[in-house]
């Protein structure tokens, strides 16, 4: 399972000109599932991003989680995290979890964040988005739950 994380100071996600999803700040979590990711992924990368401390402090150092924060959470399905683009000019998705597998592991990470008490709001599995990211510092990092960067 991969993530881009992007520390906002809003975002909001769009489907066919309706807002699906909207949060101040907080964090914005662009999520890639795997063929071969499981619940212990999905739990991984849940705690991880959501005690990730990428947010200032009183003194301005990045101290604090969207936890400690009470940020909002958007997540929005992102299968092209596993397009592997290393031969020819056009990406290759067949890492990426089948539809079906994808959005149970992809509904299981939205409820493992809400379980800490953080508001989430997220885009709709499989629609074609609209997302406006308004990046804070910028601050955006990678994940991966089997650590591969």
């Amino acid at each position: 399972m991969r993530a881009v994380i992007q520390r906002v100071s809003k975002g909001k996600v769009q489907v066919d000109g309706d807002t699906v999803g909207e949060i101040g700040p907080g964090m914005v979590v662009l999520l890639g599932i795997a063929e071969n990711d499981t619940e212990e992924d999905l739990n991984y990368l849940a705690e991880k991003i959501i005690n990730l401390r990428i947010f200032p402090d009183e003194e301005g150092k990045m101290n604090l989680s969207v936890k400690d924060t009470r940020g909002g959470v958007l997540v929005v399905s992102q299968f092209t995290l596993y397009g592997d683009c290393r031969k020819g000019r056009r990406p290759s998705f067949t890492r990426a979890a089948l539809p079906d597998r994808a959005e149970k592991l992809y509904s299981g990470f939205i409820k493992a964040v809400e379980d800490n008490g953080l508001h989430v709001a997220s885009g709709e599995f499989q629609a074609m988005m609209e997302v406006q990211i308004y990046n804070d510092g910028p601050v955006t990092l990678l994940l991966d739950s089997k650590k591969q960067f």
